[in-house]
């Protein structure tokens, strides 16, 4: 049950709005409908109680990040003069980062003369702004080199030996001090290799089968399977969206998601994005599905079509990007049909408004894609998210799970657990046209009767994983084989009575992230207020 939040007293309040005010950046008073004093609605029985101490889920998806890009050396930093400095406790538990070897006589060999080692490399702050990688569903596999992990460079970097660049807590120092205080994994991966979209939708539903109403002919962005059936491996659009390119190909998925279930059991939830609404104007001058900020990289649209959470599902879309009819209304039922701006998301909360599962996406410049956002961008977002919920009545209740849609290419040592297999033609993990044997496969959709669905080849690249909450264990390291089903496996766990979605989604298979908490223990010192420009304590 939601919750109304009390401002105890005029410091408490003069917090709290200061806090908003700086997690929404360059994002202004968001527009409502006109009619903001509608009756209440009528009783509905209650909504099943949450099994553990979280009332409050806050997922954080980030984009294009491996494990190695940003933890390859946790917790050792460099630590030049000027640069932000990192020092990790005496008692940080090891990670599966880079070994001596891997960092010096690293198997990857260097493209521009094709014998000497191309080595993993640090990059530091002035450094942030990186290109963007190949991360197509096929590369990354092919990358692996069916366990050798040596064809990075070649198959993921463009011919480059970008793809082996690393940051260290001098650069991402937040995520480094949030993993010394809270809690992280080294064993956490995509769902299926590829890009954005696909991670997406497995974070959302755990299925990338069942791509329907195809427009623009789709191309390299789905595989096909021999009974017909379609599973979503690139970045398509979503179908109908206002702000969707009309040029590129797009598509709508069958099958439900998480946004389904927590409708049907009464739990408020939403998806949270930047530059969604339309009315909003930047300080710039720009509005619409053209509103743009400006970081480290340049100036981008703050709205990305293809990274909308629900925007697949004709259940949990909003196309037009209508706006919520109130304030009260957010997390439940209305015009928006669950679907909000990011600033929605801090206008909510600070009202008393806070839904119990709530995935937020930064606008583009602050979501840590290489090519047009960076490390550095990111840590602002982060930090004053996370600033902003520990100064709330609600941090006792509340979790942050910050993670990535996709590895980006990025160069990670680690072979991932083959969980689902495929033989689709996209495949080549294991060679050519080959994720394992179709034979072994998780099912499609139900209304595919599709028994074996192609182009799930998963687990896809490692990636990082971080809880955040005073319920979650301190300078710990989870070991888990876990994936980005593993939230919604956590959810649903949590608030659904271990409900699952069913259709072969991945949900059913996935351990859950509950090793991370110690619910036995509420942390007396569990907020971690950070410095957003150098995530120094």
């Amino acid at each position: 049950m939601t919750q109304k939040l009390r401002l105890d007293t005029p410091r408490k309040a003069l917090a709290i709005l200061l806090g908003l005010a700086t997690a929404l950046g360059p994002i202004t008073t968001p527009g409502f409908a006109a009619d903001t004093k509608k009756p209440a609605p009528a009783a509905k029985p209650p909504a099943l109680q949450p099994t553990t101490p979280i009332q409050h889920l806050v997922v954080i998806f980030q984009e294009n990040v491996s494990f190695d890009h940003y933890f390859g050396t946790y917790p050792f930093a460099k630590n030049p003069k000027g640069q932000s400095k990192f020092i990790g406790a005496a008692n940080t538990p090891a990670v599966n980062g880079y070994t001596s070897a891997l960092l010096t006589n690293n198997p990857n060999l260097n493209p521009a003369n094709g014998a000497a080692a191309s080595n993993p490399f640090r990059l530091d702050p002035s450094q942030a702004v990186t290109s963007d990688q190949d991360h197509g569903y096929t590369d990354e596999q092919i990358a692996f080199d069916m366990g050798l992990a040596d064809l990075f460079p070649l198959h993921t970097g463009f011919g480059s030996n970008e793809t082996m660049a690393y940051f260290d807590g001098n650069t991402v120092t937040a995520l480094w001090n949030y993993a010394q205080f809270f809690a992280m994994s080294d064993n956490s991966y995509g769902t299926t290799f590829g890009p954005s979209t696909p991670g997406l939708l497995n974070l959302v539903a755990g299925q990338t089968n069942g791509v329907v109403n195809i427009i623009n002919g789709l191309g390299d962005e789905v595989s096909g399977g021999p009974d017909g059936s379609y599973t979503m491996i690139g970045d398509a659009d979503p179908l109908n969206d206002v702000c969707s390119n009309p040029t590129r190909n797009q598509g709508q998925m069958a099958g439900p998601n998480i946004g389904d279930l927590l409708n049907a059991s009464r739990i408020t939830w939403g998806g949270f994005m930047g530059g969604f609404n339309l009315q909003t104007i930047n300080p710039n001058g720009s509005t619409g599905c053209a509103r743009s900020s400006t970081g480290l990289a340049g100036t981008t649209n703050d709205y990305i079509a293809h990274h909308s959470f629900f925007g697949y599902h004709p259940s949990t879309a909003n196309p037009t990007h209508a706006r919520p009819a109130s304030i009260a209304e957010i997390g439940d039922a209305g015009p928006a049909n669950h679907q909000y701006d990011l600033a929605d998301f801090f206008t909510a909360v600070s009202a008393g408004n806070f839904p119990a599962v709530s995935f937020l996406k930064a606008s583009a410049y602050q979501d840590g894609h290489a090519g047009y956002s960076d490390p550095l961008d990111e840590q602002t977002f982060l930090v004053n998210t996370i600033n902003f919920l520990e100064g709330t009545p609600y941090w006792n209740s509340t979790a942050v799970v910050v993670l990535y849609d996709d590895s980006d290419g990025w160069y990670d040592h680690v072979m991932p657990p083959i969980m689902n297999t495929s033989t689709g033609p996209a495949d080549a993990l294991t060679g050519p046209g080959a994720c394992g044997t179709a034979a072994t496969a998780l099912p499609g959709v139900n209304f595919m009767g599709n028994p074996h669905a192609l182009g799930r080849c998963g687990y896809g690249m490692r990636q990082p994983l971080l809880v955040i909450s005073p319920w979650a264990r301190q300078n710990f390291v989870d070991h888990s084989v876990t994936d980005q089903t593993s939230i919604i496996h956590f959810i649903e766990d949590n608030w659904l009575g271990g409900q699952r979605l069913g259709s072969g989604s991945f949900d059913g298979i996935a351990n859950s992230i509950t090793q991370m908490f110690n619910f036995k223990n509420l942390r007396n010192n569990g907020t971690l207020i950070l410095n957003p420009t150098t995530g120094e304590k």
